[in-house]
């Protein structure tokens, strides 16, 4: 679709670029005071081309050059994205859609509703290599490859999840809940806070896992422990739960000794490939996204070792749709690069796969739960932007903020949209 100019310019002189008398820059007619060089010029082009075919909104775009309204008429208001620095459009060439991550990092560009924006984006995925260039294709292998150099063994596991998890304890509790989850709630009522949806999908969690007070439970991934606590306080049954990261164990061994349940929860530091035993449950929140594609056999192996046979277990995983998986799994994108080095989005078929290829895990059921993912990035996001104050007081910087805030819609938006989806998957294991 043609954009709608609403400054001076018509369409045409959008994409109109002259040569300068020294060769190395470009200008846009009408502008003395703003240059830009060739290579910015051309993703300049290339930018304003793709938006021109806009879907799903509208995008009132706005540089040093013109000011355009791009997209198909909507009720919504549009998205409003100005450029401030023509750095972004360098950024932009250089490393694609990473690049427009960092440069929003740098304060490159600005937006008056970043969720809505990125929504944007998200319903025009197809259509993003419109404005790749050479280089970012190739500054898009040297991420993925230096990636296969770093991966997912015990030392770098505990690396790459020491990145995100050990940044501060007070930092997590800062925006979530009394049950220190991070991981999608369960809003079973529109009017619900975020600590009983978090309560409520706890509940969910245990009963589709058909916990007795007779079980034994292994818990993969700890977190700050509010599974174990819930699972042990609520239904009585034994808890063995592991995390590699420092901050985390300490903060749950905290919990667990104040709740006065040192006899029901045992809590390990151990790599999942270290565990031993046999249980009758098993158990993992959004761990799996950890593991790295090389070793999801390697985890469902051992999965499958240490349930007992006529077991159950339980996981809720961020999975990465089927149509997009083969394109993903060549590249990495903002939350590898920034929030979760190491981190892999599987998808549905991956990991049955895998299950398939190393286990007696039968599939009883999966639930998809994106909408209920977004409701709690909202709530997230919000209580972070409402205690930006306290983040500062706690040593972080303005760039850090701009990443989190960005991470935080990036991922709601993903979720609203269903670029990525969360679901909750049951196996039983056979008996034979």
């Amino acid at each position: 679709m043609s954009s709608n100019i609403i400054a001076e310019r018509p369409a045409s002189a959008l994409a109109s670029v002259h040569k300068t008398n020294d060769d190395s820059f470009d200008t846009i007619p009408g502008c003395r005071s703003t240059r830009l060089t060739w290579v910015q010029a051309l993703v300049r082009r290339r930018l304003l081309a793709w938006l021109g075919s806009l879907k799903g909104g509208q995008i009132q775009f706005s540089d040093a050059h013109t000011q355009a309204l791009f997209g198909p008429p909507v009720a919504a208001s549009p998205a409003k994205w100005h450029i401030s620095d023509p750095q972004f459009y360098s950024q932009l060439a250089a490393q694609g859609s990473l690049g427009l991550a960092e440069s929003y990092l740098r304060g490159h560009w600005q937006t008056g509703d970043l969720m809505k924006f990125l929504q944007i984006l998200c319903r025009n995925l197809d259509r993003t290599t419109g404005v790749t260039t050479s280089l970012s294709k190739v500054f898009q292998r040297f991420q993925y490859f230096a990636s296969r150099l770093d991966p997912n063994s015990r030392s770098g596991s505990r690396r790459h999840i020491a990145a995100h998890y050990d940044l501060s304890n007070p930092f997590f509790e800062l925006f979530l809940d009394p049950t220190l989850m991070y991981s999608s709630a369960w809003f079973e009522k529109p009017s619900m806070s975020l600590h009983d949806a978090s309560l409520a999908k706890l509940d969910r969690v245990c009963s589709k896992l058909q916990l007795q007070a007779s079980d034994r439970l292994l818990e993969i991934g700890t977190g700050w422990g509010g599974l174990a606590l819930h699972a042990a306080s609520q239904f009585g049954c034994h808890v063995t739960t592991t995390t590699i990261s420092p901050a985390q164990f300490h903060k749950a061994s905290e919990r667990v000794q104040q709740a006065g349940l040192n006899d029901n929860i045992e809590l390990l530091t151990a790599d999942y490939r270290d565990l031993s035993g046999q249980f009758d449950k098993l158990v993992s929140i959004e761990v799996i996204e950890a593991i790295g594609e090389c070793h999801l056999e390697d985890f469902f192996r051992q999965c499958n070792a240490l349930l007992r046979p006529g077991g159950r277990c339980v996981m809720q995983a961020i999975v990465m749709p089927e149509q997009r998986y083969a394109a993903y799994r060549r590249n990495i994108d903002f939350i590898q690069k920034y929030i979760f080095p190491g981190g892999f989005l599987p998808s549905i078929s991956a990991i049955q796969s895998a299950v398939g290829r190393t286990s007696q895990f039968r599939l009883e059921s999966i639930e998809d739960i994106s909408p209920h993912y977004a409701r709690t990035l909202e709530h997230w996001r919000q209580r972070f932007l409402d205690r930006v104050a306290d983040v500062r007081a706690l040593g972080f910087d303005d760039r850090f903020i701009r990443m989190w805030e960005y991470y935080l819609c990036y991922c709601e938006a993903a979720f609203r949209e269903r670029s990525v989806r969360v679901v909750q998957i049951v196996w039983d294991k056979s008996l034979t």
